[in-house]
């Protein structure tokens, strides 16, 4: 944060004693307060406003796909889980699919559900994280520690359900470690109605606040062309205007099931990233609801033992918190994977970074950079 403000001092300095506006570079990162994870963006202003920009990446490289080739299929949903503290769960559902349509392997319909249920609690606790995030940055520190204790809600009903409040575990190849009660399907329920309560008097706020409506409209401009062009996907893209869901658009698991919307915004700034997201805690509430309701008898596993896979390669698409997510195994027949490939939201999103800065001002560079949510630690498996 100094070697920035010390940076934009400089160059105003300079800037003052010439008389006249000149083009000058200035960092962001790779660590910076209004930045999640390390990132590096160079920006080219003239005077206040971005003329172009940079972003580089690479700092949190962890080689985990590399690991993933000496560990066996148990052991590897542990290390996939470990790509991200926020969705761990979608990176493990979505290395688990693979390997049971590899191995022709059956999950029940309970066992669906279940992990239906944890997603969308995963998604809730996600865009409250992220809501609270954008209100810090913003400046609205109050709203920002609001939001946040409402997420504690979501964090506590992930622990009554997995036993953690990240890392839930809940994944194994053919189905799902734990069984939700119906004790536990009556307090998700209750959850369920005082989420929504209280959702309704944050979105009200972020709609309504002159101070967020000054900070996000009309900033970060991501246009539904270009949107397109550059290949935007999840929450951010439907900010753009972008119709797009893996769940509705290519249902997997039991998602055909449910009934809920696409919630999409067309104004395309930061402003709709908001919205969007406020709006899909909405949507998962309603999930939550549907599959606890209807929630089938059945198994939950197949067993812990490491199952018996075959040579083959899979490919699954998986709609995370962030977006869509993609994992792609090769095995040879043996207990371990020939070849692990992950391929994360940030990928895509990440490229439109300059687009969206471009016009804007050094100060909203911050929030325009975390309006798509970044997990740079996921880009850097």
């Amino acid at each position: 944060m100094y070697e920035f403000i010390y940076n934009y001092y400089i160059y105003a300095y300079k800037c003052a004693e010439t008389g006249s506006n000149m083009s000058y570079t200035i960092p962001i990162g790779p660590y910076h307060p209004s930045l999640e994870e390390p990132v590096n963006v160079k920006l080219t202003v003239d005077g206040e406003k971005i003329k172009d920009a940079e972003v580089f990446i690479g700092y949190n490289h962890r080689g985990i796909e590399k690991l993933a080739q000496d560990r066996n299929f148990i052991q590897t949903i542990t290390l996939v889980e470990r790509v991200c503290g926020i969705c761990s769960h979608s990176h493990a559902w979505t290395y688990c699919r693979c390997i049971e349509q590899i191995a022709g392997l059956e999950v029940s319909k309970r066992a669906e559900y279940i992990r239906d249920i944890i997603e969308e609690l995963e998604r809730i606790h996600s865009h409250f994280l992220w809501l609270g995030v954008a209100c810090h940055i913003i400046g609205h520190d109050s709203m920002f520690m609001q939001i946040w204790d409402d997420r504690e809600d979501t964090m506590k009903m992930l622990e009554t359900l997995t036993g953690n409040r990240v890392n839930y575990a809940m994944n194994i190849v053919g189905g799902v470690r734990r069984d939700i009660t119906p004790e536990k399907c009556s307090a998700l329920l209750t959850y369920c109605d005082e989420t929504e309560e209280k959702m309704k008097r944050i979105t009200e706020f972020l709609t309504t606040d002159k101070t967020i409506a000054m900070r996000t409209k009309g900033v970060g401009v991501l246009t539904h062309d270009d949107a397109i062009r550059i290949g935007a996907i999840g929450p951010h893209a439907r900010a753009s205007g972008i119709d797009t869901d893996i769940r509705r658009d290519a249902p997997y698991s039991s998602y055909d099931d449910f009934d809920f919307k696409v919630c999409t915004c067309d104004s395309c700034d930061v402003y709709a990233r908001v919205v969007v997201r406020a709006l899909e805690i909405f949507e998962s509430i309603k999930i939550l609801r549907q599959a606890v309701s209807n929630l089938p008898d059945g198994a939950l596993n197949n067993g812990n033992k490491i199952p018996r896979v075959p040579a083959g390669e899979f490919t699954a698409r998986h709609e995370a918190p962030r977006g869509q997510l993609i994992y792609k195994v090769v095995t040879d027949g043996g207990q371990t994977n020939k070849r692990l490939c992950v391929h994360v939201p940030t990928f895509k999103n990440a490229p439109t970074i300059p687009t969206m800065l471009k016009g804007n001002t050094v100060a909203d560079a911050g929030l325009i950079v975390a309006s798509i949510d970044p997990c740079f630690s996921c880009m850097d498996v």
